[in-house]
C-alpha cells in the first residue's frame, strides 16, 4: 500500500485504519487524508502531492480533477485542487511550525471557492474543522496580498523568462536577451516588469504580491526563450500559465512568444495558436514594437524624446528629470536611470541627471534622503560630475550630505571603540584586559569621558598586574623548586614594597639558599657513591688479572671445575 505524504513537508505518515486525519510526526502539522482504499488512487494522491510540493501545480491539479472524474464524492481530492489553484506552498516560520505561503492569487477568496465547498461537503467532520482552519489562514495571506497589490503602479508589459540555469548556477541566455529588451522597452517609455529589476529590493518569499500586480495590469507578457526546458521551467510555466487563465477572462491581454536558438514547434503546447517572434531575425524588435503598439498604442515619453532629438537648442529635461525622480521614489532605480540616461545622451553636464544617478548607484529614494547612506559617496563617478557640472547651490547641497555621512561615521566609529573599551571593565582583576581597554579610551581620547577612563584603566591594570604578580609568586614559592624559586624572586622583585611582596622575596632568598646547600649534599653523597663504584670495579679487574677470584681474592682450585677456595664460587661466575 502507498505510504502517505505530509501535504507541508513531504515526510512518510503514520495512518491508523479509517483515520481520515493525522498529524505528521516530523512537522506536527496536522492534516486530511483521502477516505478511498484503492492502493492505485493512493498512488494518485501521492504523485499529486509530490507535484504540488514542487511548484507543478497545474500537473498536480490535473491528477486530482481525474480523481474526482472517478470519485466525486472524495473531498481530498477538491482540497488538493484548492491548494493547487492557490499556489499553497507550506513553510516553516523560524519556530519549527508549518505555515502555509501563496504563490497563486486569485480575486476571488478561498470561502467562496466551489471547490472549497466541495470538500467541506463530503468531508467528516474532523477533515472538515481542518479544512476550514487551513482555508482562514490562506484566505488572510490572500488578503494581504490584494491589499499590496491594490497599491502598485500598472504595467504595461509583463517580461517572464528562467533567469538562473539549475545545472551550471549562472545566469541565462534567456535573461540577458530579457534585460536588453527591458531596457529598450523601458526606453520608449513603456512600463515594463522585468522580476530582476523590478523586485530588486524585495525578498524572494514576499514576491507574490508584485507578481499578481503585473500579471494583472499588463496587456502584453513576453515569454522570453532558448531552451523548450526554460519555458517548462516550474516558476516560468507558473507565470505564463497564469496570465494565460486571466486572458480568458479579459480579451485585451496577449500573450507574445519570443524565440531563439530553437524550432517554433518546440514552443509549449498553449502558445500554438499565438504569434510568436523569433529573436534572431534583425526585424525583431521593429515587429516587436509594431505588436506593442498594437495593444498598449504608443506612450507620451516617446514623443517627448522625438521632440528632444528635433529640438537640441531648446531641450526642455523637466518632464523626464521629474519622471525619474518619481520612479526612484517608488524605488524603480532601474526605470528611473534609463530616463536620467536618455538626458545625459543629448546633455553630457546635465549636473541633475547625475545627481539622479547618484541616487540610483546608491539605492537612495530621494536626495534629501542622501545623508541617511551607509558610507561617504565622493569617489563616485556621478558625484565628482556634480562637483564639476552643477551650480554652486546644488554643490553645496551634496556635499554637505557627503560630510553629515563622514560625521556621522566618525561619531558612531567613535561610539564603537568607546563601547568595546566600556565591555572590557568588567573584570578589574585582569590588567592586560584594562590596559587594552586604556588604550582603545586613548584612540578616542576627544569622545565622551575617554580621557579620564584612560588614566583610570591604567591605574587599575598597574594594581592588577600588581596582584597577579604576587599571586603568581607565590605559586611558584609553594612548588619549592630551585627554578620556580628563582622565577617568583624575579617577580617578587618588579614590584618592592607591594603588599607583602618584601617579606615573600625574603622568604625566596631562604628558601633558594636552602635549596641550593640541600642540592650540594646530594651532589656530594652522589659523587662519593661513584667513586666507591669506581674502586670496586678497579680491584674486581686487578684480582681478575692475577687469576684470584674477584669476589673475595682466594685461589681456585679443581680438575674439570675450578672453584675458590675460600667463597666455592666457579671460576666463570
Amino acid at each position: 500500500m502507498p505510504v502517505f505524504k505530509c501535504k507541508m513537508c513531504g515526510g512518510a505518515l503514520e495512518v491508523q485504519e479509517n483515520a481520515t486525519v493525522a498529524t505528521c510526526q516530523y512537522c506536527g502539522t496536522q492534516q486530511t487524508l483521502p477516505k478511498i482504499d484503492s492502493e492505485r488512487i493512493l498512488s494518485l494522491f501521492s504523485r499529486a502531492n509530490n507535484l504540488r510540493l514542487k511548484g507543478e501545480f497545474d500537473k498536480a491539479a490535473g491528477i486530482y480533477e481525474s480523481i474526482i472524474s472517478e470519485f466525486p464524492d472524495e473531498a481530498e481530492s477538491y482540497w488538493g485542487l484548492v491548494l493547487c489553484k492557490y499556489g499553497i506552498e507550506y513553510v516553516e516560520d523560524g519556530n519549527g511550525k508549518r505555515v502555509p505561503t501563496c504563490h497563486r492569487t486569485l480575486p476571488v477568496s478561498i470561502m467562496n471557492d466551489d471547490d472549497f465547498k466541495e470538500a467541506c461537503e463530503y468531508a467528516d467532520i474532523s477533515a472538515k474543522t481542518v479544512y476550514q482552519n487551513e482555508a482562514k489562514a490562506i484566505d488572510k495571506i490572500q488578503k494581504k496580498i490584494l491589499k499590496i497589490a491594490h497599491k502598485e503602479s500598472p504595467y504595461d508589459i509583463f517580461i517572464c523568462c528562467k533567469e538562473i540555469d539549475d545545472l551550471t548556477g549562472f545566469r541565462t541566455e534567456d535573461s540577458l536577451l530579457a534585460h536588453d529588451i527591458y531596457t529598450k522597452l523601458i526606453k520608449d517609455g513603456y512600463r515594463v516588469f522585468f522580476a530582476r529589476a523590478s523586485l530588486r529590493e524585495v525578498a524572494g518569499a514576499d514576491y507574490e504580491p508584485y507578481i499578481y500586480a503585473a500579471l494583472k495590469s499588463a496587456k502584453i507578457m513576453l515569454t522570453i526563450g532558448t531552451k523548450h526546458e526554460y519555458y517548462d521551467a516550474v516558476w516560468v510555466k507558473n507565470e505564463w500559465s497564469r496570465f494565460i487563465s486571466m486572458m480568458a477572462d479579459d480579451s485585451s491581454k496577449v500573450l507574445i512568444p519570443c524565440f531563439k536558438n530553437m524550432d517554433a514547434y518546440n514552443l509549449p503546447e498553449e502558445f500554438k495558436n499565438m504569434q510568436a517572434l523569433y529573436m534572431g531575425e534583425v526585424t525583431f524588435f521593429g515587429d516587436l514594437l509594431d505588436n506593442i503598439e498594437r495593444v498598449v498604442g504608443k506612450v507620451n515619453i516617446k514623443n517627448t524624446t522625438e521632440a528632444i532629438v528635433l529640438n537640441n537648442e531648446n531641450p526642455d529635461f523637466a518632464p523626464l528629470l521629474e519622471r525619474g525622480f518619481l520612479l526612484l521614489e517608488d524605488e524603480k532605480w532601474q526605470d528611473g536611470d534609463d530616463f536620467f540616461e536618455i538626458v545625459l545622451h543629448k546633455d553630457t553636464k546635465n549636473a541633475t541627471a547625475y545627481l539622479g544617478k547618484l541616487l540610483v548607484d546608491l539605492e537612495v529614494s530621494k536626495p534629501e534622503k542622501l545623508k541617511d547612506f551607509h558610507t561617504p559617496f565622493d569617489d563616485n563617478d556621478n558625484y565628482i560630475k556634480i562637483m564639476r557640472f552643477a551650480d554652486d547651490d546644488l554643490k553645496e547641497f551634496v556635499k554637505k550630505q557627503n560630510d553629515l555621512i563622514v560625521r556621522r561615521n566618525e561619531e558612531n566609529r567613535k561610539r564603537d571603540i568607546y563601547e568595546k573599551a566600556v565591555s572590557m571593565l568588567s573584570d578589574d582583576t585582569n590588567g592586560k584586559m584594562l590596559e587594552a581597554a586604556g588604550y582603545l579610551f586613548l584612540e578616542v581620547k576627544d569622545f565622551n569621558d575617554s580621557r579620564d577612563l584612560a588614566e583610570a584603566c591604567f591605574e587599575k591594570a598597574g594594581i592588577a598586574n600588581k596582584n597577579t604578580a604576587l599571586n603568581e609568586a607565590k605559586r611558584k614559592i609553594e612548588q619549592n623548586t630551585i627554578s620556580s624559586i628563582k622565577t617568583a624572586i624575579e617577580l617578587l622583585e618588579d614590584i618592592p614594597g607591594w603588599k607583602d611582596a618584601d617579606e615573600q622575596l625574603e622568604l625566596c632568598q631562604f628558601r633558594l639558599g636552602e635549596l641550593r646547600q640541600k642540592k650540594a649534599e646530594e651532589k656530594r653523597v652522589q659523587e662519593k657513591k661513584i667513586a666507591e663504584i669506581k674502586e670496586k670495579i678497579r680491584k674486581q679487574a686487578e684480582l681478575r688479572e692475577k687469576g684470584l677470584c674477584q669476589h673475595c681474592g682466594g685461589k681456585f682450585k679443581g680438575v674439570f671445575t675450578k672453584k675458590c677456595v675460600n667463597c666455592g664460587l666457579p671460576k666463570d661466575y
